[in-house]
């Protein structure tokens, strides 16, 4: 695989830089940390310009905080300036080379590869009934807390060649236990790191049906005992090349009996379905505070799936 080098100059850029400050701030501009910014905006991208150029710059301290839904989780959160400008400055280089390394089946934080874009794939899938008939499904144990920082280097530099771009990465990568869920260049080091895998999975082991979304994975085949091999073959793999682990609760199971639960559907051969948890929450919003937002927010949800019974049902 080509390594590429003479990227750090251009995520430098005075350029670079205010395009990075004007996608940051995009609909953000009653936050204190853009407004507080916006009144030194020039001097502030000078002055991160030079921090970059000296290789000055250092990860501002974290705010940490607790979120709930979907699962209980530590979100982390930086300054606007100067860290937020510098991983949108970061992306806005890094990101279509990421994106060129990324299989077709990985989705998640990536422009088109959203929820839908995976919920699409697995239907079309569907429609080879005799190669679905049985699901693995699993998810990998504390995906982001437990990223490696000595294995997410080593994958990094089998890509990239530029020393100044490796160290302001391993700056990055250096500031937090992990990969810091919120972080904008997080949602990339975490595909990335799953990436080989996935083209492992996919090239060498020969893996038709096959989703990943963040560290939520689906393979489909035809027979059980394809996919109870598959899974002691990934375990292995994760342990021994990721340093990760396959939580307890895989399932392989098959389809037809219990649907796939997968990015907030059940797909069936035949139909695709809500989430449980979902229909609860659209139903609860309903009956407490019908905010029109939240309708249109769970209406985009189900207009693509099998619910016109449902819609009924909630929105007579």
């Amino acid at each position: 695989m080509k390594r590429i080098s003479n990227i750090y100059q251009q995520i430098c850029s005075i350029e670079n830089l205010k395009l990075a400050d004007a996608k940051a701030s995009k609909g953000k501009h009653k936050q204190y940390g853009v407004i507080l910014h916006n009144k030194n905006q020039e001097d502030n991208i000078i002055m991160l310009h030079q921090m970059l150029v000296n290789k000055t710059y250092k990860t501002s301290p974290y705010s940490v905080f607790k979120v709930y839904e979907p699962k209980e989780r530590d979100v982390y959160r930086l300054p606007y300036f100067p860290d937020r400008i510098l991983h949108h400055a970061i992306m806005n280089v890094l990101e279509p080379i990421f994106i060129s390394v990324f299989t077709a089946d990985t989705y998640s934080c990536i422009k088109k590869r959203g929820i839908h874009a995976a919920s699409n794939a697995v239907k079309e899938a569907l429609h080879d009934e005799a190669g679905t008939q049985y699901c693995l499904k699993l998810d990998i144990k504390k995906f982001y807390p437990n990223i490696n920082h000595d294995v997410l280097k080593h994958l990094l530099r089998r890509k990239f060649k530029d020393a100044d771009l490796l160290w302001l990465l391993d700056e990055l990568i250096e500031s937090a236990d992990g990969v810091p869920i919120g972080n904008y260049v997080s949602q990339y080091f975490a595909n990335f790191y799953l990436t080989y895998f996935d083209h492992w999975l996919k090239e060498v082991k020969q893996v038709k049906y096959y989703f990943r979304y963040a560290d939520d994975l689906v393979i489909l085949a035809s027979n059980k005992p394809r996919l109870h091999q598959m899974l002691a073959e990934i375990k292995a793999y994760l342990t021994n090349n990721l340093k990760l682990t396959v939580k307890e609760n895989y399932q392989v199971f098959p389809v037809a009996s219990r649907g796939i639960d997968f990015v907030g559907y059940r797909f069936f051969h035949t139909h695709t379905l809500l989430r449980k948890r979902i229909k609860q929450n659209f139903a609860r919003m309903l009956k407490h505070r019908n905010n029109p937002a939240s309708v249109a927010a769970y209406y985009g949800w189900a207009k693509h799936c099998n619910s016109k019974k449902l819609l009924n049902k909630l929105l007579a």
